[in-house]
């Protein structure tokens, strides 16, 4: 019966993951099937830690994250959790030896969210490996299912597009950051005289972070590449609207993909997979 405790705990990564990004989920769907319930796994367990620094503003922010943090490495030691996103997260991690010393990256990038606020060029690039480009080598190693050779070759370019998608994020979550919570991680950034050339500056270095990831989508396994390729087109494309935007907008509102626009990448993609362009 044990069996059916991980199958629901699993069940609830997927259900979170869903819930929160729909982009995500449609995105992993498109993995191959022995691939997207590990990578559910990562991503409810990511998602609640985003949670608990983001939303939960009337409760101990820091004991939450210190309690999660220490019920985390007490689920991947034992084997088991009664908490069911961390008992589906430590049967990926265990079952695909991800190294912990990703993990914790991870919680030091949460716990700066709860004590800064303005970003230097050393704490932003900090920031960024331990909330999303440790993401991107988590899910590699679900890709390579074990060949390390290729993720020791594709170490950089998973974390070029972790960096890309989280820098991305950070721009078309301006107002939400910046008004909302205080926090403006661009280096020297200032918003309240937020220009074109500023925006200029940010979007050359998250063009490179893509151009750099896309080479390594290239070489990725044939069960995970069409759905990564298809997550790394959404945010590209939401990355061109963004450039579109005049600095003054991006302040004012969040800059969204409609259904449709995400429906034609899809068709695309799947166009560019059966072609073998990708």
């Amino acid at each position: 019966m044990i069996e059916l405790f991980h199958k629901v705990s699993q069940e609830c990564s997927e259900v979170v993951t869903k819930r929160y990004s729909t982009s995500f989920s449609s995105a992993i769907r498109l993995l191959h099937k022995d691939l997207r319930t590990p990578i559910f796994n990562i991503y409810g367990f990511v998602r609640l830690a985003d949670e608990i620094v983001d939303t939960f503003h009337n409760y101990d922010k820091a004991g939450l994250l210190e309690q999660f943090r220490k019920e985390t490495y007490d689920a991947i030691h034992s084997g088991i959790s009664l908490n069911p996103i961390l008992n589906s997260f430590q049967k990926t991690v265990n079952e695909y030896k991800i190294d912990h010393q990703l993990i914790e990256a991870f919680f030091r990038s949460m716990e700066m969210d709860l004590t800064r606020q303005v970003y230097d060029a050393d704490g932003y690039n900090e920031y960024i490996y331990g909330s999303a480009e440790v993401v991107g080598l988590m899910c590699l190693y679900i890709f390579c299912e074990g060949d390390n050779e290729r993720y020791s070759r594709l170490k950089l370019y998973a974390r070029s597009l972790g960096a890309a998608f989280q820098k991305v994020n950070f721009l078309r979550d301006i107002k939400a950051d910046y008004n909302g919570l205080s926090r403006t991680y661009f280096p020297g950034c200032d918003f309240n005289n937020f220009g074109r050339q500023q925006k200029k500056q940010i979007e050359k270095d998250i063009q490179n972070d893509f151009k750099q990831a896309y080479k390594g989508i290239l070489q990725l396994p044939l069960k995970a590449r069409f759905g990564v390729y298809v997550a790394y087109k959404y945010y590209l494309s939401l990355f061109k609207k963004i450039k579109q935007t005049q600095p003054s907008r991006i302040l004012e509102s969040r800059i969204r993909i409609p259904a449709y626009r995400k429906a034609m990448i899809v068709v695309r993609a799947g166009v560019k997979n059966q072609l073998r362009l990708i």
